[in-house]
């Protein structure tokens, strides 16, 4: 079959898939997979691509993820999920950044997270974010330059968080004349209606992701009194109107029995959540707090977990800092992504509060080849221990000797925290959390990272 189709252009292939679209029988999945085969020129795409045929033809519980995607969309959002998602950017997308690669001497990174404004109405206790100036705001010109810049490297996909990314009242502008790209929206839920539905559906390139702390209890002790149903409406919203939307919770010391539990998942999965995202709490923003973390245990609790539920639940998963293993440890510094923050600093990561450039004096080309990110994309392929990725909770001490780099600063009052005065208590956290994962790599992942290897080699 797939000999046979080799001379489809990419217009024909897209499509062909758009025709296929109406069916997600086993049978039409598989026949998507060929199709979109034809499209990528790294072979680490092409092997992905028959990965997940082989997880169709098993019928793992993952599959629901593009399963539900045809069967239970609206069919503009279907449409605009498959041309920009999975072609423009996943597909066609790779080609652009390898292209680049060789242009330009570096991968591109896979998405940038914007900011485009600080405006939230609420008050969260240790909000990453919540140091910024509430007045902070890009502009549209701004956002739409950042828009342009990533998709000449070949970026279909854009993060939008915050603030609350729906204050920005002219945001929907953004996602009309980008309608080429997929935008996932990170959103605290409390100002979806029918009115914000009905630009959903119109614009189709957008999906909600609503963050939770677990159930009512949990969520209105740390948002407000009244916002889990907020949330839960909202959801009902989506669904009533075939819209998909994620989930996003924060693990902390104070959620983690719930947030693990199999009878949280199967509420959210009842909800019709299609994918959730995973974070862990870290002691920058707001008021920081060390008592707030995730203890080692309950962070590899975590992990395990995620393994138990992505072989079990209808729903994809992504855990930010456990899935190192899979993603190849970090991802901050341009290698997989970065953070443009409302003040238009490029930010190594949305957790790393410091930078030394600005969308406003530099290019992201050149803010992408800076000496800083350059770095940290060197550093990153130092660490033998993918369990332990990160630089600002694993490798503390790296974290530091970056914010140090020359030209470096702090991109809000505050943000050096976590590199000064809580320095000790984070050298103490990573050396108890690498107490368990330094074991738990030897025993489940460094076997198979050998194999990897000698496997490369032949």
């Amino acid at each position: 079959m797939l000999q046979s189709l080799k001379n489809y252009s990419t217009e024909k292939i897209v499509s062909l898939l758009l025709s296929l679209a109406t069916n997600a029988s086993t049978e039409n999945l598989a026949r998507m997979t060929y199709l979109m085969e034809l499209i990528p020129k790294k072979d680490y795409y092409k092997e992905r691509i028959r990965w997940i045929r082989q997880l169709i033809r098993e019928n793992h519980p993952s599959i629901a993820f593009p399963r539900r995607i045809l069967k239970e969309l609206h069919p503009n959002q279907r449409d605009k999920w498959i041309t920009n998602l999975a072609v423009n950017h996943l597909l066609s997308g790779t080609n652009k950044r390898k292209a680049w690669q060789e242009r330009e001497g570096y991968y591109p990174p896979s998405t940038v997270v914007i900011s485009p404004t600080m405006k939230c109405n609420l008050s969260c206790y240790g909000c990453y974010a919540g140091d910024y100036g509430k007045s902070l705001e890009l502009s549209l010109d701004e956002i739409d330059s950042v828009l342009r810049q990533i998709k000449e490297m070949g970026i279909y996909f854009a993060v939008i968080s915050g603030g609350e990314p729906f204050f920005k009242k002219d945001i929907f502008e953004i996602f009309r004349k980008h309608s080429d790209m997929a935008f996932l929206v990170f959103t605290h839920g409390g100002l979806i209606d029918e009115r914000l539905v009905e630009q959903l559906i119109e614009v189709g390139n957008v999906m909600p992701a609503f963050s939770l702390e677990g159930y009512e209890k949990e969520t209105d002790e740390r948002r407000g009194p009244g916002h889990f149903k907020k949330v839960m409406r909202a959801m009902d919203l989506l669904r009533e109107n075939g819209l998909s939307f994620c989930g996003s919770f924060t693990q902390t010391s104070k959620n983690t029995e719930i947030i693990t539990s199999d009878e949280y998942i199967d509420m959210l999965v009842a909800k019709g959540v299609f994918a959730l995202w995973l974070f862990t709490y870290v002691p920058v923003g707001r008021e920081p707090d060390l008592q707030l973390m995730a203890t080692p245990e309950q962070r590899d609790l975590l992990r395990r977990r995620t393994i138990d539920f992505r072989a079990g639940k209808p729903m994809l998963f992504v855990d930010f800092w456990n899935d190192g293993p899979i993603i190849s440890g970090c991802i901050a510094g341009g290698r997989k992504y970065f953070h443009i923050n409302a003040n238009g600093d490029i930010e190594p990561c949305v957790f790393c509060h410091f930078a030394v450039d600005n969308i406003r004096r530099t290019t992201l080309r050149e803010a992408l080849n800076s000496p800083l990110f350059r770095t940290i994309r060197d550093v990153q392929g130092r660490h033998d221990n993918l369990l332990r990725p990160c630089m600002l909770i694993d490798h503390p001490d790296v974290g530091r000797e970056l914010f140090r780099s020359e030209g470096a600063y702090a991109t809000h009052e505050g943000a050096d925290a976590i590199f000064g005065p809580l320095g000790a208590e984070m050298d103490d956290y990573a050396r108890r959390y690498s107490e368990l994962a330094e074991p738990a790599w030897e025993r489940e992942f460094a076997p198979r990272q050998q194999q990897k290897r000698e496997g490369n080699a032949k």
